[in-house]
């Protein structure tokens, strides 16, 4: 069985001041606060997500 690809992503900006929704992808993608980092399975829905708060996140090697 093929070992399943995974994305690491990190907070790197604040979500204070951002939209409602843009929040709750964040909560979504599991983190909580700045420099948080945490390793997620690399799915087209999570890839959406990161397209979404693409400015408050980064995604490491």
């Amino acid at each position: 069985m093929e070992p399943s690809k995974q994305v690491k992503v990190k907070l790197v900006r604040s979500v204070i001041g951002t939209r409602e929704d843009h929040r709750a992808t964040v909560r979504g993608l599991g983190l909580r606060r700045l420099n948080d980092v945490r390793v997620l399975e690399d799915t087209p829905a999570v890839r959406g997500m990161i397209r979404k708060v693409d400015y408050l996140v980064q995604v490491i090697a």
